[in-house]
């Protein structure tokens, strides 16, 4: 039996015998990659984390002290330690097991994750309800580095400081180092600071010197900043040691009895800790570790080779976007790029590296990336932000206050809007349309092909106020070629006319909304087919027209419904007293969809071309049975 296999419930690994632990870890990384080469998902970041999660196992009891994950991308060691092995033969498909925490998952996953810089937020709301509730359960958020970029975390610890109680922060630092190891001399004062004994020691001196009559209060101040300013000099941490946190570290993030003895000491403290440990991205894999960011989240792959297995024959809208920009920049040296972390998933890798001077990546950061734009706009530059649906939510008080009020030039490329598959509810770019539509003087346009995406980013370039233009995840389409009427602001664009029937798809669902043209014409329908290219503002003249001359209106989206461009439609129809076309939308009802692939989640949420064709005939025998006529 290996030792892996000995793990099948929460709090096993406390019944190996140390010796067993550096064989476990090598089972571990055996048995991620096995499978992630197999169902792709995000590797570098697991394979970097292991010893560190079998610590934090090693200390923590489940499912009654609480592990809180920054993003959740790494906790898949964390899962196989809770019981899950048998899962990961379905991990990020349809119906089987998700890549991030999950609650409905396992008792042992205390708060789902999914965005970043959020884990000590949520950890400070376990500890706080620990001091109100009497009780005496671990609270332990693990966050990255990069994740520290967010303003959010920045915001938690400066709250945690007050804490009364314990509450331990695991800085998982890989190669992106906040602070300097100084070697020897940080290794033994860590080991001096982390001791309770010299914890106990040092408060005893501070309160003896503040006993001495008259002068007591200037010594110890006097000695206080005498004493900062060596560690300054000379201590790694003293960002959170002058917030009021202590600091541990840098610690080996490969060594268990290290990690262990240290989050110990830090639980003992009780009081606010971070943890600083470091830790290699995609360690026991060389292309992981060569490559950390191809393989941060990755496809099915060669697992000799590291190669991905399915090779893209045709760019997608990622790789048209990212051709455009230096199109575009070459054309005008006021176009700037912004990006928050994500410089290659968003395409701008090149424009980095052709233009260094206007590319500006701040971070996981996307509210100061947008307020930045802004300042950019005002100075005359026209920005763009390339960012994901899911992740410019996290803006959206900046985008309305900094961007819209003041109808600023600035140009939102949002990638993976729409169904985004595998990564499941926490990165479907699902909500766009809804809390980009209701904000004055945006505009929002969705392509329907690649071509359409080329002439909607020189709209966008040559507009004076925001626009945002959204696009899917995956290849560009590259249907429609030969329909390429010319962008005018606020048009939409008949593709083929018919009668009776009219369906409207925005950007994406314009494939699903042929299948379901297909379909009606083979059921002897006529149907009118609209790409509607501009989700705001309405084309309201060509929805009058519709209203007046069809008896069915469908709208296609791949958005919830609450705000979407159906709902407006909808809206619009009966504010107008168009009660002759009967109306139906074809919108993802109030709910998050969890992963899966795309074929299967519109098959699920009745977005795909058979279900609606179905739906529409069924509408239109109904009416035919009410009016025999």
């Amino acid at each position: 039996m290996s030792v892996l296999d000995k793990i099948t419930k929460p709090n096993d690994i406390k019944r190996l015998n140390k010796s067993e632990y550096p064989v476990l870890a090598q089972e571990i990384r055996e048995f991620l990659l096995q499978h992630v080469s197999r169902t792709g998902g995000h590797l570098a970041s697991n394979l970097g984390t292991v010893e560190l999660t079998m610590a934090l196992h090693l200390v923590l009891d489940f499912p009654v002290d609480k592990l809180i994950w920054d993003v959740g991308h790494q906790a898949y060691t964390h899962k196989l330690l809770t019981g899950r092995k048998e899962e990961f033969e379905h991990l990020r498909e349809f119906g089987g097991m998700s890549g991030f925490p999950k609650q409905n998952e396992s008792s042992c996953d205390c708060f789902d994750t999914g965005h970043s810089s959020t884990s000590i937020s949520a950890a400070l709301g376990f500890a706080e309800a620990k001091e109100i509730m009497g009780t005496d359960e671990s609270v332990i958020a693990v966050i990255g580095d990069g994740a520290l970029s967010g303003g959010l975390a920045y915001e938690a610890l400066n709250n945690m400081a007050r804490l009364k109680s314990s509450m331990v922060v695991v800085l998982n630092d890989n190669e992106m180092s906040i602070s300097e190891n100084v070697g020897g001399m940080s290794h033994y004062l860590n080991k001096i600071r982390s001791a309770q004994a010299y914890n106990d020691f040092k408060a005893g001196v501070a309160d003896t010197i503040l006993r001495i009559p008259i002068a007591g209060h200037d010594i110890a101040l006097s000695v206080k900043r005498s004493k900062d300013s060596i560690k300054h000099l000379l201590v790694p941490g003293m960002f959170f040691e002058d917030m009021g946190i202590t600091y541990i570290g840098p610690i080996d993030g490969h060594n268990i009895q290290q990690m262990v003895e240290s989050l110990v000491s830090a639980i003992e403290l009780q009081r606010p800790v971070v943890v600083h440990v470091k830790t290699i991205k995609g360690k026991g894999y060389s292309y992981a570790e060569k490559h950390p960011c191809y393989f941060h989240g990755v496809a099915p792959f060669n697992l000799a080779t590291g190669k991905v297995l399915e090779k893209k024959e045709k760019p997608g809208y990622t790789d048209i976007f990212a051709r455009k920009m230096l199109a575009l920049a070459k054309q005008n040296q006021k176009v700037v790029a912004i990006t928050a972390a994500m410089a290659e998933g968003t395409g701008l890798k090149r424009f980095r590296e052709q233009y260094p001077e206007r590319f500006f990546d701040v971070g996981i950061a996307e509210q100061h990336a947008v307020t930045f734009a802004a300042g950019l706009a005002a100075a005359g530059m026209i920005p763009v932000v390339a960012v994901y649906s899911s992740f410019l939510q996290r803006a959206y008080d900046q985008i309305l206050h900094d961007v819209c009020i003041q109808n600023l030039h600035v140009i939102f490329a949002i990638d993976r809007s729409g169904l985004v598959g595998a990564d499941g509810a926490t990165h479907q770019g699902i909500f766009d349309i809804s809390y980009l539509s209701e904000i004055p003087n945006m505009t929002i346009l969705s392509p329907k092909n690649r071509y359409e995406m080329d002439a909607a980013f020189d709209f966008a370039y040559h507009w004076t106020g925001p626009v945002a233009i959204r696009y899917p995840r995956g290849t560009a389409c590259d249907q429609w070629k030969e329909f390429q009427a010319p962008m005018e602001y606020g048009k939409s664009e008949i593709l083929y006319q018919g009668q009776d029937i009219a369906i409207l798809a925005v950007g994406n669902m314009l494939e699903e909304a042929q299948k379901t043209y297909d379909i009606l014409k083979q059921a002897g329908q006529n149907p009118t087919l609209v790409n509607v290219r501009f989700v705001k503002p309405l084309d309201r003249k060509l929805l009058e027209e519709l209203g007046q001359t069809h008896s069915l209106i469908c709208t296609m989206e791949e958005n919830v419904w609450s705000g979407g461009y159906g709902q407006a439609v909808g809206g619009y129809l009966k504010e107008t007293g168009n009660e002759k076309a009967k109306f139906i939308s074809f919108a993802i009802e109030d709910q998050f969809v969890e992963h899966g692939s795309i074929p299967e989640l519109r098959k699920m949420l009745g977005l795909d071309g058979e279900h609606m064709a179905a739906r529409i005939l069924g509408a239109l025998r109904f009416d035919l049975r009410r009016d025999p006529s």
